[in-house]
């Protein structure tokens, strides 16, 4: 890919001072994820001698209803969320390529039968398809993964075959077909490269959307069982609590809300930054 475009997609970060917080905070929220292991409590001890305390300088997020600390079920929460988006966003991205790729570059009856099966799965609500498949299937990070990523590739498939239509009508893809060039060779080479942008943004977004697809999942009780934690089951679990322990349902949704708020952020960035011809207003 043209290394001005990723200059583009820098020179647009830095002037953002917004998508500049929203990277620092994606940063600190992954290390943390990442580093769960090193937080002072065990995110699974029970103390109900310490049941809903305040946040305080032991226990930065408080305790919850059977006394764990809080931060530390945060942290770990986070790690499952962001893995679920991420790991999901992989799933989605290489089917909703494969499948955009395919329909683009060879159009036809091929074409026609790939945007009509996305069509009818877009017309089913995802998130109900979400919850009976989760009902029948065994709760675990895994299976979530794969039902959300199952569930998320068709947008990506549309904006893929959009720009593999655009893209294989350039004359060194024409020349390339006329030279006997495979089609195989003439995707690998020609056609991925010139979309990666697209894929990027349409991956970013995926993230955001997945996040919120599991914390919706988990909210609802459908999600990682107990006693794992995700941000969703953090909340879902706040519902008793609102009037005497807010703390319990703030934290939580404030993760979810700024997690989501920077994925849509860099998104627009990204957008942006690889298409020139976009001017801020």
């Amino acid at each position: 890919m043209n290394r001005s475009k990723w200059r583009n997609v820098a020179n647009e970060l830095y002037s953002n001072k917004l998508g500049m917080i929203a990277a620092v905070l994606l940063t600190v929220f992954i290390l943390g994820a990442i580093f769960a292991f090193m937080a002072p409590n065990d995110p699974n001890q029970l103390n109900v001698q310490q049941r809903l305390q305040s946040p305080s300088g032991e226990h930065w997020f408080g305790t919850d209803d059977h006394g764990r600390d809080y931060f530390a079920r945060a942290l770990y929460g986070g790690r499952v969320s962001l893995t679920v988006g991420f790991v999901s966003m992989l799933v989605a991205t290489a089917i909703g390529v494969a499948v955009g790729i395919v329909s683009g570059y060879y159009g036809g009856r091929i074409d026609n039968l790939l945007m009509r099966i996305v069509e009818i799965i877009m017309s089913i609500p995802s998130f109900l398809i979400l919850l009976l498949l989760s009902v029948y299937l065994k709760p675990s990070v895994g299976n979530i993964i794969i039902i959300i990523g199952l569930l998320m590739w068709m947008s990506i498939a549309r904006v893929v075959r959009a720009e593999t239509m655009s893209v294989k009508e350039r004359e060194y893809v024409l020349y390339a077909k006329a030279s006997g060039q495979s089609s195989l060779g003439i995707i690998l080479r020609h056609i991925v490269p010139n979309i990666i942008p697209t894929i990027i943004v349409g991956a970013t977004n995926t993230i955001a959307s997945a996040i919120l697809m599991e914390s919706s999942l988990s909210f609802l009780g459908f999600g990682v069982q107990a006693p794992q934690a995700t941000w969703g089951s953090m909340l879902n679990n706040a519902q008793g609590y609102i009037a005497s322990a807010p703390y319990l349902a703030i934290f939580p949704g404030l993760l979810i809300f700024l997690t989501v708020l920077c994925f849509n952020i860099l998104g627009d960035i990204l957008r942006v930054g690889f298409e020139p011809k976009l001017v801020k207003r």
